[in-house]
């Protein structure tokens, strides 16, 4: 849920940012929030990597669980830091007015590669959750490398808004009184 959070963030910032123009501070916002994401990620992935058997034996006592959790926990690993990854880069795409971008790159990321992986590894390959974990990954990693991709080729400077956004709309009535 950290990583939502820091989405929101990195969504507010970059639309301030934009809407005043500063162009190279879109991108230092995004580069302090991709770190601080992986930084965090890294932090919980290494908890979780050397503690795996104390976090399985809070909700278990069965050997048979921790050994089966510690063998998902590679999997774990790297969904969490591909989900931080992705979370700010989404953050970024709704900060940019991109929600259509990011819908499209949603649906094909998940659905036209990661849910026929999941199958390909859970039905035919007979992985079982593992398989349906990998396919999740690979929908998760085309995603984040989508729209990683997106936010590296954006010519900032373009993406400025109008001088005169500040003057007022004529269309917009100032007063409230009936003409």
């Amino acid at each position: 849920m950290i990583t939502y959070g820091l989405s929101a963030a990195a969504s507010t910032r970059v639309s301030n940012e934009l809407g005043s123009g500063n162009t190279d501070r879109v991108k230092n916002a995004m580069a302090v929030m991709l770190k601080l994401s992986i930084l965090l990620a890294v932090a919980f992935v290494l908890a979780l990597a050397f503690g795996h058997n104390v976090w399985a034996g809070l909700f278990s006592d069965s050997s048979s669980i921790i050994a089966e959790f510690g063998s998902m926990t590679p999997l774990l690993a790297i969904s969490i830091t591909l989900d931080s990854v992705r979370g700010i880069l989404s953050g970024v795409a709704r900060g940019c007015r991109w929600q259509h971008l990011a819908v499209y790159v949603n649906l094909a990321t998940f659905y036209v590669i990661g849910v026929p992986i999941a199958v390909l590894l859970r039905f035919k390959l007979k992985l079982q959750v593992k398989g349906l974990w990998i396919g999740l990954i690979c929908g998760l990693s085309s995603q984040a490398a989508t729209l990683l991709v997106i936010t590296v080729r954006t010519k900032w400077t373009r993406m400025d808004l109008p001088v005169d956004m500040d003057k007022e709309d004529p269309r917009i009535p100032l007063s409230s009184s009936p003409a």
